[in-house]
């Protein structure tokens, strides 16, 4: 198996829950051993009140469509801003959007030095105030991050400087989203300065890496968000509130899945994970991939091996052909600050969870 370590790339979602509220009601007993013909009067109806949805972090995570910009704002460290009370209006770039930037603006974008950048990005997407769509009119609104974006329209049709606005209203518990089909770039920032700096830097990195200097990559979470094929991963440990935990000192070692693998999930499985009362379930997933130590490929030994969640994985050797559970280990030793990361094929899921009943 060859060795490969991952340079830097892109970015995920989200949902609510209902409540209902019964009434019930129940009658007295008769007197004088006669029956009581009193008819029983109708229970008052109760209205269902849906429960709060989550923060505009939540709803993104959730919601399937929004992985690179959640992989971005986990980079720029903007989780924690954005889950905070606000209240905010997000024009929320889709992963289409992302996608549509030049050739390598975003993999320059999620490089540590370019975080203010990225940051200052992020948040000429962000209002200082909830602003529903019956609220948004033609002009130029000032941004949290200190530049105006022109909204115009043009019959139904609402614009964000050169972004359509295609969903609207999507709530959140600390404001509102407002969807859109492109990344806005703030007039200060000039995207061929970010693409040309990331070329000059590219020898630099490279002799980084083979001098072993792990600290330069960052944490296992800020490789998988640089890497451009994590970002269900990014996502899912954002969501499992395992962000912190993966920057930590550690080391860990973590077989990590691709956007692929994820994908290959049964039907809906994702997005019921990515739900707040499956929060649980979903820890104990993405623990199961790691391991409490940094195990290099040279050392990954075939038999039982206790992961972080408490049960075990099974490696098994095949020739050249590592395998976990049933899951092919297809890229190894991607360094990282706090441990290594070895790139699988499938989603692992530990015995004692039951995905059928996440579906149900």
């Amino acid at each position: 198996m060859t060795k490969k370590t991952t340079p830097r790339a892109s970015r995920r979602i989200v949902a609510g829950l209902a409540v209902s509220a019964l009434a019930f009601t129940a009658c007295g007993s008769d007197s004088n051993d006669a029956a009581d013909t009193t008819p029983l009067e109708e229970p008052e109806p109760v209205e269902e009140e849906p429960a709060e949805a989550g923060t505009i972090v939540d709803v993104a995570v959730s919601a399937g469509t929004f992985d690179t910009l959640v992989a971005a704002v986990t980079a720029a460290d903007l989780v924690e801003t954005l889950s905070g009370p606000g209240p905010f209006t997000v024009f929320a770039p889709t992963d289409d959007a992302f996608a549509a930037l030049p050739d390598g603006l975003l993999d320059a974008l999620l490089m540590p030095e370019n975080k203010d950048a990225l940051a200052a990005i992020l948040t000429y997407h962000v209002l200082p105030a909830e602003v529903p769509s019956s609220d948004v009119a033609p002009g130029d609104v000032a941004t949290v991050q200190g530049e105006n974006i022109t909204i115009a329209a043009d019959g139904d049709t609402l614009t964000v400087n050169d972004a359509m606005i295609t969903a609207v209203d999507v709530e959140a518990s600390n404001g509102v989203i407002h969807v859109i089909d492109s990344v806005l770039v703030p007039p200060s920032i000039d995207p061929a300065a970010l693409l040309e700096g990331d070329a000059m830097d590219e020898d630099a990195m490279e002799e980084d890496a083979a001098a072993g200097d792990a600290e330069s990559v960052g944490t296992i979470v800020d490789v998988a968000v640089g890497a451009g094929t994590f970002e269900t991963l990014v996502a899912a440990v954002t969501a499992a509130d395992l962000v912190e935990t993966l920057s930590s000192e550690g080391p860990f070692t973590l077989f990590a899945p691709t956007d692929e693998a994820f994908a290959a999930l049964p039907e809906g499985l994702v997005d019921a994970l990515l739900l707040t009362e499956n929060k649980d379930a979903l820890v104990a997933i993405l623990s199961y991939h790691v391991l409490g130590a940094e195990v290099p490929s040279s050392d990954v030994a075939p038999g039982d091996v206790s992961t972080v969640q408490g049960e075990d994985i099974t490696i098994a050797a095949d020739g050249d052909t590592l395998t976990v559970n049933d899951a092919t280990i297809i890229a190894v030793d991607v360094e990282a600050s706090n441990g290594v990361i070895h790139v699988i094929d499938s989603v692992l899921v530990p015995p004692s969870i039951d995905p059928t009943t996440l579906l149900g």
